[in-house]
């Protein structure tokens, strides 16, 4: 069982708690088994006894009941009350620490993870699975040892009372365990099975809700509820399997614990009859057949939710197991005071052994502080080559330098730290516009925020915003416009501060007033930075420093905007077909 040694060790800063709770949940279980000998005391010693005046027996009737009330009284609800509270608590501070280390993972995955995931099937693990192990902790490491306990005690006052009864209670306890075992290895693959399935309707669901517009715009209602459908009732089937089961598994278990007791009764009214066992103690040894099977039927119970506890650990280890792509090597060094010099060397690049070549030989040498625009027509692989600067990607063959530097040889946070991104689709989260520009630098003051907007031409509109810098934007930034947006977005580098910088297609969807301020304001960021520009727009690049025209992941044209229309050649075309355009 990996993955319980894996779990245990989430759980062991608790054990201290957890065995505190053990030992009240040993009180709150322990009281209750009094109850039958205090009833056989009360039918053999008073009720059936002779020679003692009915006055006297009613008075020790109500003095024994009366101290038994006030005991269970003054002793069981506090104990009832720091055990569950215990328990609860101990088994969501597990989750949290689950919960915030899978988040800790989330954020190391690559993106070529993410690019082969649903975000809802993610989101399904960290969430349902995790809390689905919180069982484990109360059931399996908490309750099940107090039942045990139980039936330990129980068995301990049977023998004491009648040694061949108890002999009889306990017949039929190894059909028990061949039911278990029988039963719970299918149900650990059900769950697993079933959960994935949920997984599953949880992602498309999640992609479903974030395209809503696609789906109306196109009134896809009645195919996209079909799709929907379709999940659904896998996952129904799914469920239904592990139903099935499951009422098989109780099927049989309780008819072992309902069967026990009545055989029990059968031999106690015979032993009554033939060898003078008391009523009283009759009575008292079927009230403990209840206190003895209660337990094992709780335990039949809890052999359910462990399973799926477990079958849910399994998923949360096996996300948690996902490599990363991207991590600093031995010996990685942080980038101190980057002068932004870039060299491309030999790069060649694919996604995956099975995909074909993205970038393909690819050199160039960036200096300090140029602008370089990278142009060309759609796949040919510009947004891929900026992407391996931030090692979001790292490359197949060939090396990236920075100031001289393999890429590969620095920390990846240092090396993020020092490149500002403004992408064609920059996410916002549902945050005010302050808490999204802070991003850029979460320690900067109210002054430096107000500054970065006003240097992104971000400052007036957002002043004209229902409450101006404390406006919810909606997820994504719903509630603004694209070009309101983007100028958030470069707020947000500006902020940052960085020493390189990367735009990749930032004005290609904006209409030509949002473009020329957004432009503006990234020929303000560039200054004096090292900057790659991915533009769908040539008029946007003529002013860069220099422009490399790629085509099929190859560099086929390289110069400033001057050099390459009198070359008269691929970017000459391009700009000719956009300006007769």
């Amino acid at each position: 069982m990996d993955s319980i040694k894996r779990y245990l060790k989430f759980v062991m800063p608790y054990k201290k708690i957890i065995f505190f709770t053990i030992l009240i949940g040993l009180l709150k279980f322990g009281i209750p088994l009094l109850t039958p000998l205090i009833l056989a005391y009360v039918i053999d010693d008073i009720i059936l006894a002779e020679g003692i005046p009915t006055s006297e027996r009613v008075s020790t009737l109500f003095w024994l009941l009366g101290i038994a009330i006030a005991a269970f009284l003054v002793i069981r609800p506090p104990v009832e009350y720091y055990r569950q509270y215990f328990a609860q608590w101990t088994g969501s501070k597990v989750l949290y620490d689950i919960r915030d280390q899978l988040f800790s993972h989330i954020q190391k995955l690559s993106l070529r993870f993410y690019s082969n995931r649903k975000a809802g099937e993610i989101i399904s693990r960290v969430i349902h699975d995790v809390e689905q192990t919180k069982n484990f902790v109360i059931t399996g490491l908490m309750n099940i040892w107090l039942d045990m306990f139980t039936i330990l005690i129980v068995l301990v006052i049977m023998l004491t009372m009648n040694a061949w009864l108890t002999l009889v209670a306990i017949a039929l306890f190894p059909l028990y365990v061949i039911s278990i075992k029988y039963f719970y290895s299918r149900l650990r693959m059900l769950t697993r099975v079933r959960s994935q399935a949920l997984a599953e309707v949880q992602g498309h669901l999640h992609e479903r809700v974030q395209g809503m517009s696609v789906i109306r715009s196109f009134a896809l209602e009645e195919y996209e509820q079909k799709q929907f459908d379709r999940r659904n009732s896998h996952f129904l089937n799914k469920a239904i399997d592990h139903t099935k089961w499951n009422a098989k598994t109780f099927a049989v278990v309780n008819t072992i614990t309902d069967i026990a007791p009545l055989i029990v009764i059968l031999a106690a009214g015979y032993f009554v009859l033939t060898a003078g066992l008391q009523v009283g103690e009759m009575v008292a040894f079927v009230a403990y057949m209840e206190r003895l099977y209660n337990p094992l039927r709780r335990l039949i119970n809890s052999s359910t939710t462990l399973t799926q506890s477990i079958a849910s650990m399994d998923r949360v280890f096996e996300f948690v197991d996902e490599k990363y792509d991207i991590e600093d090597q031995k010996g990685a060094v942080p980038v101190k005071n980057a002068q932004g010099s870039v060299y491309f060397d030999h790069v060649s690049f694919q996604y995956s052994d099975e995909n074909e070549w993205v970038l393909n030989d690819i050199n160039l040498d960036v200096r300090p502080g140029e602008t370089v625009a990278l142009v060309g027509m759609s796949g040919g692989g510009k947004s891929t080559l900026v992407s391996l600067i931030p090692r979001f990607y790292d490359v197949t063959h060939g090396r990236i330098l920075l100031d001289g530097r393999d890429i590969r040889e620095y920390q990846v946070r240092s090396l993020r730290d020092n490149i500002g991104m403004v992408l064609q689709d920059n996410i916002l989260f549902s945050d005010s516009v302050r808490l999204n520009i802070l991003m850029g630098n979460p320690e900067a003051s109210e002054e430096e925020v107000i500054r970065a907007a006003k240097a992104a031409n971000a400052h007036d509109f957002i002043l004209n915003l229902p409450d101006g810098y404390d406006t919810e934007v909606g997820e994504r930034g719903v509630k603004l416009s694209g070009g309101q947006k983007q100028r958030i977005a470069i707020a947000r580098v500006f902020l940052k501060n960085p020493p390189l910088l990367i735009f990749d297609e930032a004005t290609s969807a904006l209409d030509l007033e949002s473009e020329h301020l957004i432009q503006e304001a990234m020929q303000e960021l560039a200054k004096d930075r090292t900057t790659f520009i991915v533009a769908h727009r040539l008029s946007t690049i003529t002013h860069s420093d220099r422009i490399v025209v790629i085509e099929n992941g190859k560099v086929i044209e390289s110069g400033s905007h001057h050099e390459l229309i009198q070359k008269k050649g691929a970017y000459q075309k391009l700009f000719n077909v956009q300006q007769l355009s």
